[in-house]
C-alpha cells in the first residue's frame, strides 16, 4: 500500500492539521508534518471524518443510468415486491451494471462501507447474488461490500427458498437475511429459527427486515432477541427499519428499545418518510448501536433518492426533527463512525492506528458538514485516494 500525506484539514472539525499515512493507516496526526518522498495531497483546510457508511441499502434494484421506469405501483408491501420481482427481466435490469453505478456513487460521496441487500428467490435464484459479488470483487480496494443474502418475496411461503439461502451464504454471501416473519411469512416460529439456523450452520450474522408496526411488530422483535439470546448472538443480529419502535406508545418504545440494547441487536434506520420510524436520539440514548441507509434509489418501487449517505442523513435528521449542533453531529456520527460499528467494523475513527478510510467535507463545523450540500473534495480508502470533487479517481474504475 502506498504512502500518503494529507496537509492542512480539519480532524473532525478541529484544529488544523496534516495526516501522514503509511501502509494504509494513520501512522501521524499533527501540524507540519514532514514525510520525505511521500505523495502530498492538499486538504484545503476542510474536515476530515471517517469515510461513511451506507448499513441498508439495495444495490441490485436501481434503475440508475437507465430509461426512466414508468411502470411503479402503489398497493400493499406485496404488491411492490411482486412488480419488482416481475419487472427485472423486461426492464433489462442487469445487477452487475446497476449495482457498480449505485456502489460508484456512494464512494464519490465518501462511502467506505456498504451494507447492502439482495434479493435471493425461486424465480431468479442466485444471479442477482453472482452480479453483486461481481461488483463486490471489480470495487475491491475502492469500497467495501458486505452482501446479505435477502428473501424477498418470503421465506416459508415460498418453497425452496431456504436452500437457496443456504446455497447463497456457501457461495460468499456475509449475511444472513429475513422479511417480516409474522406478516409475510406467516409463520414467526419457522422463519425466525430457520433464519438463525442458517446463522449458525455458516458462522454468519443476521439482518432481519421488519416493516411490522404496533404489538404485532413488538412481538416479532421478542422473538427475534429471544433467539439472541438463545444461541449466544449479542452483537451478531441486526433488525432494519424496525417500525415497531417508533410507536405511538412511548412505554411500548421505551421497553422494546431497553431489551434491544441489553442483547446488542443493531438498528439500521432509513429516516423512511411515510413511516412510523424509531427515535434516533432516543435509540442512542438507549445505548443502541444504530447505522444508516439510503435504502433503494430510483427503482421500481419509488423514484425518490440520492446515492449520498449526507443526503440520507438530512431526510433522517427532519424525520427525528434534530436541529441543535449535538443532534447534527450525533447524525453524523450514526453515518459514519457509529455506523461502522453497528455492521461490525470496529475502530472506524480518525486517529492514529486506525485504517487510513477517510472523506474530507465541506463546512464550517461537523454540525454544518451534515448540512452543506457540497461534493466531497477528497476520498481515501485504505490509504489510496478514490475520489476527488465528487468524481471517481480510482485507477481502472469507469462508470458503466
Amino acid at each position: 500500500m502506498p504512502d500518503l500525506l494529507i496537509r492542512n484539514v480539519r480532524p473532525m472539525g478541529g484544529a488544523p492539521a496534516d495526516i501522514l499515512i503509511r501502509t494504509g493507516r494513520i501512522a501521524e496526526i499533527g501540524p507540519g508534518l514532514k514525510a520525505d518522498g511521500v505523495a502530498a495531497e492538499d486538504g484545503g483546510g476542510h474536515i476530515a471524518i471517517p469515510s461513511l457508511v451506507d448499513a441498508h441499502t439495495h444495490l441490485d434494484k436501481t434503475t440508475w443510468g437507465m430509461g426512466w421506469y414508468k411502470g411503479r405501483k402503489g398497493g400493499s408491501l406485496q404488491d411492490l415486491i411482486d412488480n419488482e420481482r416481475n419487472s427485472r427481466g423486461p426492464l433489462g435490469l442487469d445487477v452487475h451494471r446497476q449495482s457498480m453505478r449505485h456502489a460508484i456513487q456512494l464512494a464519490e460521496n465518501g462511502a467506505g462501507h456498504i451494507r447492502s441487500h439482495v434479493d435471493v428467490d425461486t424465480d431468479h435464484g442466485l444471479t442477482l447474488l453472482e452480479g453483486k459479488m461481481a461488483t463486490r470483487a471489480a470495487l475491491k480496494g475502492v469500497i467495501d461490500i458486505q452482501i446479505v443474502a435477502f428473501p424477498q418475496s418470503g421465506l416459508m411461503v415460498r418453497p425452496g427458498t431456504y436452500d437457496l439461502l443456504d446455497r447463497a451464504l456457501a457461495a460468499g454471501a456475509d449475511i444472513v437475511g429475513g422479511l417480516d416473519p409474522s406478516s409475510m411469512d406467516r409463520d414467526p416460529k419457522g422463519s425466525l429459527d430457520a433464519v438463525f439456523r442458517l446463522a449458525e450452520k455458516h458462522g454468519k450474522p443476521i439482518d432481519i427486515h421488519l416493516h411490522e408496526y404496533g404489538e404485532l411488530g413488538a412481538f416479532t422483535l421478542e422473538m427475534i432477541l429471544e433467539r439472541t439470546r438463545a444461541h449466544g448472538m449479542q452483537g451478531r443480529v441486526g433488525v432494519s427499519h424496525c417500525f415497531c419502535m417508533g410507536s405511538r406508545d412511548p412505554a411500548l418504545n421505551a421497553r422494546l428499545m431497553d431489551e434491544v440494547a441489553r442483547e446488542d441487536v443493531r438498528i439500521f434506520t432509513t429516516g423512511h418518510p411515510s413511516a412510523q420510524v424509531p427515535s434516533l436520539q432516543a435509540m442512542r440514548k438507549a445505548g443502541i448501536k444504530v447505522g444508516l441507509g439510503c435504502d433503494g434509489i430510483r427503482d421500481t418501487w419509488g423514484p425518490w433518492g440520492q446515492p449520498d449517505m449526507l443526503h440520507r442523513a438530512r431526510i433522517v435528521g427532519m424525520k427525528n426533527a434534530m436541529r441543535r449542533d449535538d443532534e447534527l453531529e450525533l447524525l453524523l456520527d450514526c453515518t459514519a463512525r457509529g455506523g461502522a460499528e453497528a455492521i461490525g467494523v470496529a475502530g472506524h475513527e480518525v486517529k492514529v492506528g486506525a485504517a487510513a478510510d477517510l472523506t474530507l467535507v465541506a463546512g464550517e463545523t461537523l454540525a454544518h458538514a451534515v448540512v452543506e450540500e457540497a461534493p466531497r473534495p477528497l476520498v481515501v480508502k485504505d490509504g489510496r485516494v478514490v475520489a476527488r470533487g465528487g468524481q471517481i479517481a480510482a485507477p481502472g474504475v469507469v462508470m458503466p
